[in-house]
């Protein structure tokens, strides 16, 4: 079973390792990859053109870096990311599916077992759980990392940050903007305005540091600064929740989601749930453990 809605791997030199790209291949799931002219002819030696599409160049002109530098640095994948957008709402969907380009494997988390993911059918059921509620302005799985297998865990976490990988609801008021924490800020403009987010544990992603691989934004922001103008940028955005600190050698920003958890979930009217388990197709497989 597929995603109902569309995928756009959002990436930036990065033909070579396409990590989520190879991972969505292997599980037969449909998908756009967008990425600027300059990266057509190394993506299209490596995937199906019809799969690609070229981010026009206003959309870098029009983006709202939240800061006085324009385009004398990478504006991050922000850009990108509102084209995806709208590229859904022109083709008619309610919502769609907005990827980092460096996520290694999806998985279904169950018994406290990380179990690989070989099919879209763990897109479709988070699709559908969100289309239960009229609230939901965006949702993704946790990252693998954030879920040890030592410990239980809720099959999904309310009000929170969505990262790396978003559905996101297309009638939701907003754009991304920021040349860093572009994930953080939209969650937090969603959530101060009453709408909800879902993370959920039931599935999760595998992504790579994004400091680790080469390509993207690395060499960009992270090789030459460091990760500290990313966490100001974070406190100048939304000073109200959130701070800077230092962990493990290098500064990090801190955000208080507490003030969310008033945040309730608005059933559809007339919404009848069948209590009866569905796994969508989904069977455990030893290619899977």
């Amino acid at each position: 079973m597929n995603p109902k809605y569309p995928l756009y791997i959002v990436s930036k030199n990065r033909a070579d390792s396409r990590l989520t790209s190879k991972s969505l291949e292997a599980m037969n799931v449909p998908y756009y990859i967008v990425i600027e002219e300059s990266n057509y002819k190394d993506y299209s030696a490596v995937i199906d053109k019809k799969k690609i599409l070229i981010l026009p160049e206003h959309y870098f002109d029009d983006y709202d870096t939240f800061d006085d530098l324009g385009r004398s640095k990478s504006t991050g994948p922000g850009a990108a990311r509102n084209f995806c957008w709208d590229h859904s709402i022109k083709n008619g969907f309610k919502r769609h599916w907005v990827m980092d380009d460096n996520i290694d494997y999806f998985y279904r988390f169950n018994k406290n077992e990380k179990i690989k993911a070989l099919s879209g059918s763990i897109f479709r059921a988070m699709e559908d759980f969100c289309d239960r509620y009229t609230n939901v302005a965006m949702a993704g799985p946790n990252y693998a990392m954030f879920v040890p297998r030592r410990k239980n865990h809720p099959p999904f976490i309310m009000n929170t940050r969505i990262y790396s990988c978003n559905l996101i609801l297309n009638e939701a008021p907003y754009r991304w903007r920021g040349r860093y924490n572009e994930d953080t800020d939209l969650s937090l403009r969603m959530l101060k305005d009453g709408w909800c987010t879902i993370e959920f544990n039931a599935f999760l992603q595998n992504k790579v540091n994004t400091q680790v691989l080469k390509g993207g934004n690395t060499k960009e922001f992270y090789a030459a600064e460091g990760t500290l103008p990313k966490s100001k940028m974070q406190l100048n955005m939304h000073p109200d929740v959130s701070r800077v600190v230092k962990k493990y050698g290098r500064w990090h920003h801190y955000v208080d989601y507490t003030p969310f958890k008033k945040n309730k979930l608005i059933k559809k009217e007339d919404l009848i749930i069948n209590k009866k388990i569905n796994n969508y197709g989904m069977q455990l497989t030893e290619s899977s453990l």
